[in-house]
C-alpha cells in the first residue's frame, strides 16, 4: 500500500481503533466544507423521487431492524 505524502506511517501499521479514528477524522474534515458536496441533477431528482414515494406510503419501506434481519445481522 502506498502512503499519502501527508501520512507519517503506513495505514496498515495502525491499530483498528486508530484506523477507525482516522476514517472519522477524514469524514469530519469533509463535512467541514458542506458547500463543496454538491449533488448532481440526477442525484437530486432521485432523492426527490424517493421522498415523494415515501410521502405517498411511509409504511412501504423496511425498517433498519428488518433490513438487518434479512441480511442475517440481527441477534
Amino acid at each position: 500500500m502506498s502512503s499519502h505524502p501527508l501520512l507519517k506511517v503506513e495505514i496498515s501499521q495502525l491499530s483498528i481503533a486508530e484506523r477507525i479514528q482516522l476514517a472519522e477524522d477524514l469524514w469530519d474534515s469533509i463535512l467541514d466544507n458542506p458547500e463543496e458536496l454538491r449533488l448532481t441533477d440526477a442525484q437530486e431528482q432521485e432523492l426527490d423521487r424517493r421522498l415523494e414515494e415515501y410521502q405517498r406510503d411511509p409504511t412501504a419501506g423496511s425498517t433498519w431492524e428488518e433490513v438487518k434481519q434479512r441480511l442475517g445481522f440481527s441477534q
